[in-house]
């Protein structure tokens, strides 16, 4: 990246941005799937855009016992992924699929209220994040949701690593990124504001696009 000033106003603008880029699914049934908090401030505009149906991925970072900062697999209310390269007591994966698992269920409550989740089998799904500095938990994200039965799982980026765009072309069926540096040390240097993403912010954008008719209602 060059030293002036970063590409992206905000995660706003970079939706706008990835939406200008995922023009063949306007209109479609194609789902917008925005991976918390940061994505859903990237997914918002892309699916006010496109017309499509916005709604959250929900999952839980599995952390190294050793290290926790380090993902070793990924956990949703209802499964479990663990890289098979490393050897993990049970019993220690399974205390902390508890304990992720309690947070993800007060997350899903405070989120989604009593809205049911959207139908994912035969669905173009398109998931968003705000970047991606490792890939190591979106890996684990896409290999949870390819047990959901998706008919095609597009991935969509502001910004990655450029050393990660053939690990994640293997994960996906399509992806789309704006920015792939070779030098990328943190995605919020590629942001003007990166400011946090409150809860009330995901429930305030969740609820606007909710409230927003789209093509596809059907679950």
């Amino acid at each position: 990246m060059n030293r002036g000033r970063p590409p992206f106003r905000d995660r706003r603008n970079a939706g706008e941005a990835l939406a200008a880029q995922l023009g063949a699914f306007r209109g479609t049934d194609a789902l917008v799937l925005a991976i918390p908090r940061g994505g859903v401030a990237v997914a918002h505009p892309i699916a006010q855009e496109l017309g499509l149906e916005l709604d959250i991925l929900l999952v839980k970072k599995l952390g190294h016992p050793e290290n926790p900062e380090f993902a070793v697999g990924a956990v949703t209310l209802h499964d479990v992924h663990l890289d098979p390269r490393f050897d993990l007591p049970p019993d220690e994966v399974e205390r902390s699929v508890a304990d992720l698992r309690a947070q993800i269920r007060a997350r899903e409550q405070r989120y989604r209220g009593e809205r049911p989740a959207p139908r994912i089998a035969g669905r173009t799904v398109i998931v968003v994040d705000d970047g991606v500095a490792t890939g190591h938990t979106l890996l684990a994200t896409l290999a949870l949701l390819r047990r959901s039965h998706p008919a095609r799982i597009v991935a969509a980026l502001p910004v990655l690593p450029a050393s990660f765009l053939r690990t994640l072309h293997s994960a996906v069926d399509e992806e789309v990124h704006l920015l792939a540096p070779v030098d990328l040390q943190s995605v919020g240097q590629y942001y003007q504001d990166f400011s946090a993403v409150e809860d009330e912010d995901v429930i305030r954008l969740l609820n606007e696009a909710w409230n927003t008719p789209h093509p596809d209602a059907r679950h």
